[in-house]
């Protein structure tokens, strides 16, 4: 897995572009060179295709950081659907330890140490969304109780699309990113177009994203957006900067947060340093149990 922050000196634009003004005047004498040697650029066609370079730089850059937003945000769930059951029967036998420990000795401040832990454990609003059907307010239900128990469950999505959704993400949006559009219509239309590619690839959906392609394929082929005059050009590049400026801000954000840390931690496998983990916890259980039993004299 490559982070955005990997790919951005090869993928961010460099919005500087060329420094001549369209309207400096050539050297004196440059279209009267020995030979009739052919004048090159004007500057107007240098600073164009610098705008051209920089929009496809930046739309690289927006798909390395929009294929890590999603590894992020699927990671992101499969802890929760995986982990949050073992994480809660950690706390719950937590605070039927500092209970027991309480009822046997009396003591205020072990009271108060079980009020608190058993605090910790109770039902708040919005428990279900938050363990993406993994629990209620009721407790686990049975896929993760019986992940607690090793028993076959249904196996949750992976953490990354397959190479081929990614392959046909990336083809995708490169051909029908809104940037390249030469009209607001057409840009509304590309705007629509990538929000179902982005949807269909965050669920990992090869088949759906086949027939976007087939589609953007059979669709109205926008012409090639020619400037009128070198301000816009200056204008877009400044755009182009700014643009790419705010998605390092986004990518930083990515992978400075508590899941985008884990996932650096196994950028090759991050499936793997859930189940890594999950023994970890298992392991924790067990102790909290053979613990647990022991203060109860079972």
């Amino acid at each position: 897995m490559t982070t955005p922050e990997a790919e951005q000196s090869s993928s961010a634009p460099d919005a500087e572009g060329p420094r001549e003004r369209p309207d400096a005047q050539a050297p004196s004498g440059a279209s009267d060179t020995a030979g009739g040697a052919a004048e090159g650029p004007r500057p107007e066609e240098r600073l164009e295709r610098a705008v051209r370079v920089a929009e496809q730089a930046l739309i690289e850059y927006e798909i390395a950081v929009e294929t890590f937003r999603i590894e992020v945000e699927n990671f992101s769930r499969l802890h929760h659907q995986k982990l949050g059951p073992m994480y809660a029967r950690l706390d719950e036998l937590d605070a039927e330890i500092a209970e027991a420990k309480a009822a046997r000795s009396g003591a205020p401040e072990d009271v108060r140490a079980a009020q608190e832990a058993r605090a910790r454990v109770m039902p708040m609003p919005g428990v279900e969304e938050l363990f993406h059907g993994w629990m209620d307010s009721e407790g686990l239900f049975p896929e993760a109780a019986a992940m607690l128990t090793e028993q076959p469950v249904r196996p949750p999505q992976r953490v990354r699309p397959s190479d081929e959704a990614r392959k046909l993400y990336r083809e995708l949006v490169r051909k029908a990113h809104p940037d390249l559009a030469q009209d607001e219509g057409e840009r509304a239309r590309r705007d629509e177009f990538i929000a179902r590619v982005n949807s269909a690839y965050g669920r990992g959906d090869e088949v759906l994203l086949r027939e976007l392609a087939e589609e953007w394929a059979a669709g109205p082929v926008p012409a090639e957006w020619r400037p009128s005059h070198s301000e816009e050009l200056y204008a877009r590049l400044e755009w182009l900067s700014q643009r790419k400026e705010l998605l390092t801000l986004v990518a930083s954000e990515l992978e400075e947060g508590a899941i985008g840390a884990m996932l650096k931690l196994a950028p090759d496998d991050p499936d793997r340093l859930l189940e890594e983990i999950a023994e970890q916890l298992l392991a924790q259980v067990s102790q909290r149990e053979a613990e647990l039993a022991a203060l109860l004299g079972r």
